[in-house]
């Protein structure tokens, strides 16, 4: 491998030849051998540090012309955009395992745009320091990113993962109008209810966690950009910090603002853990939905078996012809995920000693893992199991007909302890409800029949 050499303030640095970064991030690639090529730092935050480059690139040169050249400013664009794009991510080794503060991923991105501007520029003219971190430090701009690539991450992959879920449940109650089955509670028989209202359940607790989501990102969109070292906004021009937030805004497309108090920003991840929160609450239903389906499409003959789900794979390398709930269990180890990483995310914000907080990127780490596993599994859920969900009405008839449960329709009639008795009877001696009810003398079977509608009781 062929290398040039770097310096910084600390000295020489050997660089591979064919890459942008500069000597402090090789001395991070070096200095940190914990999760190498694995746990690198997630590709939204690069994104994200691209974006917000750009930003304080057009900030600076309105607001410091004399430093931020035309000329700069040309070159520094072009080399953020390739940043953006993904075009220069194989310059961005670091792993999350660094500094907490994520000063180093700071540089790295400096050093890349730097060199890659002066490539583009065909001399020296920028230094990652002075002219790619002007007004900026790594204590304002790692969060800025964390905040940035979050917003996105929820906004353009989670909400949209989730309502098109919404909308393929709409579509299974509109089919499922009308079919009647029994309820449970407990895991054991309850009253009757339409199977289109189960799946109004499902759709209603998604409903609500997109609305839940759509709160925590607006927090989320206050930038701590321009607080630079402690919060105080040292070495950043009046005014830097609102006019990097529009920028940043006209960039994304998305509604950013500058903190109102950039000591809080740098220190407190609060609205990172409220954000997750939500996150977590969609995991959580998403579990639950889950689990319904698979015990729903238990059996085929041995199990509840009143739905059949998509076979998409053989489910057993011994047992010919077995088909299993893959789909449910993969949202469900991804929900298991996501309330892991939430625990994470929670401790490693109560770490916002004095004017920083030095856990972001783990904390960003989880975040960004929880949202993307998140909406691809919601994505994955809704194409290859819940479009092909389809009701055994036979099946549902006859659970439902053969539940004891229905007795609670008895209740006006003939009262909680005659009804009770009725079931009790009916179990022991496995007969029909109305035959209880007759054999007891609580009804005649003229009467039984009159009150006794099952479909009626949804």
């Amino acid at each position: 491998m062929e290398y040039r050499i770097e310096h910084d303030s600390m000295g020489e640095v050997k660089v591979p030849a064919d890459k942008y970064w500069g000597a402090q991030t090789e001395r991070s690639h070096e200095n940190f051998p914990i999760g190498v090529g694995i746990e690198t730092m997630p590709k939204e935050i690069i994104h994200a540090f691209g974006i917000l480059k750009k930003a304080a690139a057009q900030a600076n040169h309105a607001l410091k012309p004399e430093k931020m050249t035309d000329e700069k400013l040309a070159a520094i664009s072009q080399a953020a955009d390739e940043v953006i794009s993904g075009e220069l991510l194989e310059n961005f080794p670091l792993v999350v395992w660094q500094t907490g503060s994520g000063t180093q991923s700071n540089m790295n991105t400096n050093e890349v745009i730097a060199n890659r501007a002066n490539e583009i520029a065909g001399k020296k003219l920028c230094h990652p320091n002075d002219d790619i971190n002007m007004s900026q430090s790594s204590n304002d701009t790692f969060p800025t990113a964390m905040h940035i690539s979050a917003v996105i991450a929820l906004e353009d992959k989670l909400l949209p993962a989730a309502e098109g879920l919404i909308e393929t449940f709409r579509k299974l109650e509109e089919e499922n109008k009308g079919i009647v089955k029994s309820g449970r509670t407990h895991l054991q028989d309850a009253v009757p209810i339409s199977f289109s209202q189960e799946i109004s359940g499902w759709r209603s607790s998604l409903e609500k966690d997109v609305e839940l989501v759509r709160l925590a990102v607006e927090p989320l969109k206050s930038l701590a950009l321009g607080g630079t070292a402690v919060g105080t906004g040292l070495n950043a021009p009046a005014g830097f910090d609102t006019k990097v937030a529009e920028e940043v805004s006209k960039l994304t497309g998305k509604n950013f603002k500058t903190a109102e108090n950039k000591f809080h920003a740098l220190t407190s991840k609060d609205e990172i853990v409220f954000a997750h929160g939500a996150v977590k609450a969609m995991a959580a239903d998403m579990m639950k939905i889950a689990n319904d389906v698979r015990w729903l499409a238990s059996g085929p003959r041995d199990g509840l078996g009143e739905i059949t789900i998509p076979a998409n794979e053989p489910g057993s390398s011994i047992m010919p012809g077995k088909v299993n709930p893959t789909q449910c269990e993969q949202v469900t180890m991804v929900a298991v995920q996501v309330i892991g990483n939430d625990t994470a995310i929670g401790m490693a914000a109560t770490q916002g000693n004095f004017e920083l907080n030095v856990f972001m990127p783990v904390i960003a780490y989880n975040f960004l893992q929880s949202t993307r596993l998140l909406a691809e599994s919601i994505v994955s859920f809704t194409k290859n199991c819940v479009v092909g969900i389809k009701a055994n009405e036979d099946k549902m008839h006859h659970n439902l007909y053969n539940s004891l449960m229905l007795v609670t329709a008895l209740n006006p009639y003939i009262g909680y302890e005659k009804a009770a008795k009725t079931s009790q009877l009916a179990f022991r001696e496995n007969i029909s409800l109305k035959e209880a009810c007759v054999k007891l003398g609580f009804l005649t079977p003229e009467k039984f029949d009159e009150v006794f509608h099952p479909e009626q009781m949804v």
